[in-house]
């Protein structure tokens, strides 16, 4: 299920729209792979409090860096959802994938909150 943006509120204490991104640089030909991954992907978080959408951006500079971007409503929807059965599940998933050289990759994460639009 989609849900419609949220507009951010700008300058009401913590109820800015939160942007989390995580990017990894995939190893050599295994990037259509890990894209597949990601379009079949359990969307668990889909169904969380207060998440708004999910994009896996390809950088068309570098095709082997893939950036996962989820948007939330505020970042205390994000840390709900981090702390959650849902999360651990999701990343359980993660460490068991056929290919272990796809598991072991860690992603550069950057937590951001909207202050325009």
């Amino acid at each position: 299920m989609y849900n419609e943006p949220m507009f951010c509120h700008i300058g009401r204490g913590d109820e800015y729209m939160y942007i989390v991104h995580s990017t990894v640089t995939v190893p050599e030909g295994k990037v259509d792979e890990v894209i597949g991954i990601y379009q079949n992907r359990s969307r668990l978080v889909d169904q969380y409090e207060g998440f708004i959408s999910f994009h896996l951006l390809q950088n068309e500079q570098s095709p082997a860096e893939l950036t996962v971007q989820i948007s939330w409503d505020k970042k205390e929807s994000y840390l709900n959802y981090i702390t959650s059965d849902a999360y651990k599940k999701v990343h359980e998933l993660e460490k068991n994938y056929p290919d272990q050289e796809l598991a072991t990759i860690r992603p550069k994460v950057g937590r951001f909150k909207v202050v325009a639009e």
